[in-house]
């Protein structure tokens, strides 16, 4: 393992999960984030450590493989197992968020997935937002719960519990977070004035095609 880069990416995921605490999609200690160092490690936020006071060396070097650690370290969240699977499954995703946002929570204690509604959800997120078989937080059930249900997309509902995105990079996957808010709360709004249009599936795979391959600059 190149050191300077997990070194990197202790920086990055610290920041990152300033971003999205301040950003309201967590609430005290709850929420994690994890981004790959390589095919083999990754970089995952510690448990129960409160975002305001977080600094890069509280971030946790694991195996993705073996989930070993340095002894001295902090305790890493106890979804590591969902990163990792996400990470091992998806080689071209590079972060996973994990939020408890509101209206996405809402959605998922209902267990009702989000059709395509908003043309920036099919965008980042690839569509239709499933909802994950149910299975008991920290477990290794719950990784492979949330990894088979993100097959499609970039985004998933974690049954009572809260949401998962995965994106390229940091920036991608908390934009999708993000959006998934969003858009969650969108359709709950069009619900009290006759429910949303969906997208056309034609549409959905040209915009979703631009943002992958277009969007942005070269």
């Amino acid at each position: 393992m190149d050191m300077n880069r997990a070194k990197e990416v202790q920086r990055a995921v610290c920041e990152t999960s300033r971003k999205m605490y301040d950003s309201g999609l967590v609430a005290g200690t709850w929420g994690n984030i994890a981004a790959r160092i390589d095919k083999d490690y990754m970089v995952v936020t510690p448990s129960g450590m409160k975002y305001e006071i977080l600094n890069p060396d509280d971030m946790v070097i694991m195996n993705m493989h073996t989930y070993e650690r340095d002894p001295d370290s902090r305790k890493p969240s106890i979804e590591f197992y969902m990163h990792a699977q996400l990470l091992l499954e998806h080689p071209d995703m590079n972060a996973v968020v994990h939020t408890h946002s509101t209206y996405a929570l809402i959605m998922a204690t209902a267990r009702k997935p989000i059709p395509p509604v908003c043309d920036d959800q099919v965008q980042i997120l690839g569509g239709a937002i499933p909802v994950a078989e149910y299975a008991m937080p920290g477990t290794p059930e719950m990784g492979a719960a949330v990894a088979a249900a993100m097959k499609e997309g970039n985004g998933v509902l974690v049954p009572n519990h809260g949401a998962v995105t995965i994106g390229r990079n940091l920036d991608e996957a908390l934009l999708a977070a993000v959006l998934l808010e969003k858009t969650a709360q969108v359709y709950i709004g069009t619900m009290a004035v006759g429910g949303p249009v969906e997208l056309d599936p034609a549409d959905i795979a040209a915009m979703r095609d631009y943002f992958l391959n277009k969007y942005g600059q070269r």
